[in-house]
């Protein structure tokens, strides 16, 4: 297949992706509403996946081959530091490692950048905030924003991360972010906490049951 033919190819496939709607990332049916995400540890992705590919990892946090389903919990914390943890900026996450310690990230205008949290540094941040020893390894982040008079602490699912990333680097403009992107941050924790405070009633029994 010639450069030009593959480009057409691959013109024609995102043009049906964009007038059918989000598709599975595995078999490409079509995805649901609300559908759940798998993230790729390899190529470190985040995937959407139809329900029966979800279905395949029951559990959440659950991995097969080299896929882990995305759990779906958002829990707000008491307030946590992290200073300790090395962060040079007040808006970042940070993922818990299946061989230990964590990973810290912190959105920017060209992506998310990333360093290792020492071991020991992330083990004592763990035991004065024992929730935080409750994240799934590579799935779950604790997110914290303190750059602005809010104070937000949160366990989420990895793909909500994502999703601040990508809005921060969509928004950002200039040297100091611009006018757009902190209004944006401050409507993504909006909607974090109305997420939350939504799975919060959906758990809570029915009277009279």
């Amino acid at each position: 297949m010639t450069t030009g033919a593959l480009a057409r190819l691959v013109r024609h496939g995102a043009r049906q992706r964009r007038a059918t709607g989000e598709r599975c990332d595995l078999c490409d049916a079509p995805t649901e509403p609300g559908h759940r995400h798998l993230y790729a540890t390899a190529r470190e992705e985040v995937l959407c996946a139809c329900r029966a590919c979800a279905l395949l990892f029951t559990q959440d946090g659950a991995g097969r081959d080299s896929y882990l389903l995305i759990p779906r919990r958002r829990v707000r914390l008491d307030p946590v530091s992290t200073r300790e943890l090395g962060v040079p900026v007040g808006l970042a996450f940070f993922v818990p490692r299946t061989e230990g310690g964590a990973m810290a990230h912190y959105p920017s205008p060209a992506g998310a950048t990333r360093w290792q949290v020492d071991p020991a540094a992330w083990q004592a941040t763990v035991d004065r905030h024992p929730a935080l020893g409750s994240l799934t390894a590579e799935v779950e982040a604790l997110l914290v924003d303190t750059a602005w008079s809010h104070r937000h602490h949160w366990i989420v699912p990895l793909d909500d991360c994502f999703r601040l990333v990508a809005l921060v680097r969509r928004e950002w403009t200039g040297l100091s972010g611009g006018s757009r992107v902190w209004p944006a941050v401050d409507r993504f924790f909006t909607e974090l906490g109305e997420l939350g405070e939504r799975a919060e009633r959906a758990e809570q029994p029915v009277p009279g049951r």
